[in-house]
């Protein structure tokens, strides 16, 4: 047998990506001024790298909006507010509409209290959290962001029972003449978006993402069902990742009124159930604490030291988190957005079904 022909992946540019996925959408029903908004965070997020949650979730937002399990034209309002916090419904509509939002609100507020905290509930997916973590970074503040992931692959430290999410946490710190730190990470080894990716590009995952059922490593994205994620800290030390992932449900999900452990939806596998999926969002006001200035003068020296500290033998270089993600963006922004070739295939049906043209 001869050896399998790879298809070479096609590249598209920023703007075209997010014309396409704004058309997408409209045609399924959002308003153009929301389709655009959710086009934008989309196409960022395949802008900065985060492959697993930009335009590769177009076809499955496609079924759950044809399904009834996203509201195209919700109503997001407030439920709870006092100066410093506020309750967000999501009104079943698309994470990054209320995320947006949640993000602004909370920006809003920490002006005038120091430090804000919104939570949202009866939301959806809403890709990468550093989206909405940078959000503050503009108005010089600190960001952090928590949610509730959208389906539940890491059980209990030592069980069995399938009850925690990946449940993502970001936190993003302005520099001055630097770039600003960002911290994106899963309380997973990997998150399963990554999974995903893995799944469309035809590749193995390495040891020590996934395990089967009896502990032994799984490998195989197509089998990714059959087993579970591993926590932070692998296992060895996986109680640190499940205690975080317990932590950061409690706060993004329960303290908001929105879906943890057993209530999480599976939106994998179910594309017309409400997830009441929780986030949260804070925003810390840096000049409630001192001078801006001298704040991102100290990160910018923080910075330096870290990059020019001692090496270990055959270590290139020491980086901070958000450089990888920086680079990306600027490597794609020359070059263009890579596509898979079964990524592509899945936007040309989605293409086909909505009558628009194709991507490429």
């Amino acid at each position: 047998m001869g050896v399998p022909i790879l298809q070479p992946e096609s590249k598209v540019s920023f703007g075209r990506l997010k014309a396409f996925i704004q058309e997408a959408l409209t045609r399924l029903g959002l308003p153009v001024p929301d389709a655009a908004v959710v086009a934008a965070l989309m196409a960022e997020a395949d802008l900065q790298g985060s492959d697993g949650h930009g335009v590769s979730r177009l076809p499955q937002y496609a079924r759950r909006i044809k399904a009834g399990g996203f509201n195209v034209r919700p109503n997001i309002h407030l439920v709870r507010e006092q100066a410093g916090t506020a309750l967000l419904n999501g009104d079943n509509g698309m994470g990054h509409l209320v995320m947006k939002r949640a993000a602004e609100i909370a920006i809003e507020k920490a002006r005038a209290t120091g430090i804000a905290w919104v939570s949202s509930q009866f939301s959806n997916h809403a890709g990468p959290a550093s989206l909405y973590a940078t959000m503050p970074l503009a108005h010089d503040m600190i960001g952090l962001y928590f949610a509730v992931g959208n389906a539940n692959h890491l059980p209990p430290w030592g069980g069995l029972d399938m009850l925690l999410s990946t449940n993502p946490i970001a936190a993003a710190i302005p520099a001055g003449d630097e770039k600003p730190i960002v911290l994106d990470m899963a309380t997973t080894v990997a998150a399963y978006g990554k999974v995903k990716t893995k799944a469309l590009r035809g590749e193995t995952m390495p040891e020590g993402w996934m395990i089967d059922r009896e502990g032994k490593p799984l490998t195989d994205p197509k089998r990714a069902d059959e087993g579970m994620l591993l926590p932070l800290g692998g296992m060895e030390a996986g109680y640190k990742g499940y205690g975080l992932a317990m932590i950061i449900g409690l706060l993004a999900g329960t303290l908001g009124g929105a879906a943890m452990g057993k209530d999480v939806i599976d939106f994998n596998h179910d594309d017309g159930s409400v997830t009441n999926t929780g986030q949260a969002i804070a925003a810390i006001n840096i000049a409630a604490f001192g001078d801006v200035d001298v704040f991102k003068a100290s990160v910018d020296a923080l910075i330096r030291d870290f990059r020019n500290s001692r090496r270990m033998p055959g270590v290139e270089r020491i980086s901070v988190p958000g450089e990888r993600s920086q680079e990306t963006r600027a490597a794609r922004t020359r070059d263009g957005i890579p596509i898979a070739p079964a990524l592509m295939r899945g936007l040309d049906q989605v293409a086909d079904e909505l009558g628009i043209v194709k991507l490429a």
